[in-house]
């Protein structure tokens, strides 16, 4: 099973870099205040995709310092259930008649 995931890696790695040196052509970007970017079409992809990730990777990091924050919460809570003894309550001794 292993051979197969690496052979599918293998297959799609393959693609990307044929699709990338096929699409070396220069491409210009017009931003604004009259900026222009030349550079070849994978290159802009790609910092597009590096920009996107980053954007991702930032939007996340609130979400992730929350879940540790509670993730550390969690364990002090348990250590301490861990560390004070369980109380055993008797039942209640029936009525004597």
């Amino acid at each position: 099973m292993k051979f197969i995931v690496w052979l599918i890696r293998v297959l799609v790695f393959v693609l990307l870099l044929v699709l990338a040196l096929s699409n070396t052509q220069p491409a210009t970007l017009n931003f604004l205040a009259g900026y222009v970017w030349s550079a070849p079409l994978i290159l802009i992809g790609l910092a597009f995709f590096v920009i996107g990730l980053l954007a991702g990777l930032v939007s996340a990091m609130p979400a992730v310092v929350r879940l540790r924050m509670e993730n550390g919460r969690l364990r002090r809570e348990l250590r301490v259930a861990r560390e004070t003894p369980a109380v055993v309550e008797q039942p209640p001794m029936p009525p004597l008649i």
